[in-house]
């Protein structure tokens, strides 16, 4: 299988339970919920998205095999880097549209616990370490489980509540970026939290020091 990654870079994990952690990110091109034109946003089924995963960038590639994936990946990875073990984290886009057994197994084979950051709709190989779901309304689940259920809130036509009865060990829940909105949501989504704490407030903290 060919590979087609947007983008692979060297950060912290941002968001949610990992927060702070150190990671290579591998970003796959494409989502099934937008195209990642602008001019398709108001009709996707995702319309917030802040990513770019259109394309290949400069920091990206398309990698013929799952080994020479895994070879770039650990390429990012700091020479002498000690004290934890490596993680990739899988987004996109849409990861679980490309990310398959072959390529989890090979990231293993280079030293990395794999995280997935997916929408849900698409099954997912065995194998990854940490999967984390962010369901998006209107968009079917094929995923009732994993590590991290991290919903963006508020979402019209989404009650956190009815994701309650799946199988996740972390419940996150993160204000939706809206401009001139962007600090009620905030407000609401603390308030949420404090009144139903199964939920945990998650935030943006890589945009907030501002590091990739």
């Amino acid at each position: 299988m060919t590979y087609t990654v947007k983008e692979i870079f060297y950060t912290l994990q941002g968001e949610g339970a990992q927060a702070g952690r150190p990671a290579v990110f591998c970003r796959f091109s494409g989502c099934n919920l937008w195209t990642g034109r602008e001019a398709d946003r108001a009709s996707a089924v995702c319309t917030f998205c802040d990513t770019d995963f259109v394309g290949i960038g400069a920091d990206g590639g398309r990698f013929p095999n799952a080994r020479e994936l895994a070879d770039a990946v650990k390429a990012r990875w700091p020479l002498g880097a000690e004290g934890s073990t490596p993680l990739v984290v899988c987004t996109g886009g849409e990861p679980l549209l490309q990310l398959d057994a072959a390529a989890v197994d090979a990231f293993h084979a280079a030293g990395f616990e794999v995280a997935v950051e997916t929408n849900g709709t698409q099954p997912a190989p065995d194998g990854i370490d940490w999967l984390c779901v962010s369901p998006k309304a209107q968009a079917p689940l094929a995923l009732d489980g994993g590590d991290e259920l991290k919903l963006v809130y508020p979402q019209d036509g989404v009650d956190p509540e009815q994701f309650t009865h799946l199988e996740f060990s972390r419940w996150s829940l993160q204000p939706k970026e809206d401009g001139a909105h962007t600090a009620a949501n905030v407000a609401a989504t603390v308030a949420y939290c404090l009144s139903h704490p199964r939920w945990r407030l998650s935030v943006q903290t890589h945009k907030v020091v501002g590091v990739r």
